[in-house]
């Protein structure tokens, strides 16, 4: 008789492997928030320079997206929510290089 994986455990192994992955905070551009009020934001929820916030900013406005933050998906998914909090658009994406 051959034993058959269980549904659940690869399940798991999915959601473990998910959790441990590395994740992409990214801002979007917008036609609503002035330039200055997006590097604010950046400074004060993810601690950023004034220098690096404006940086992500410029990115933002002539590309239309920047990656601002990776690492766990946990802690992504707090700025994500935090950033929306602030009235930015931003999304969390799996970053496929790591």
């Amino acid at each position: 008789m051959t034993s058959v994986g269980s549904p659940l455990a690869e399940t798991e192994t999915k959601d473990e492997t998910a959790l441990s992955d590395v994740w992409g905070v990214i801002v979007l551009n917008d036609p609503v928030n002035l330039m200055s009020y997006v590097t604010m934001v950046l400074e004060r929820v993810l601690r950023m320079s004034r220098s690096k916030a404006e940086e992500h900013m410029m990115e933002v406005h002539q590309k239309g997206r920047s990656l601002v933050w990776k690492g766990n998906r946990e802690k992504a998914e707090g700025y994500v929510y935090q950033l929306q909090e602030w009235h930015l658009s931003a999304i969390l994406e799996r970053d496929e290089a790591d």
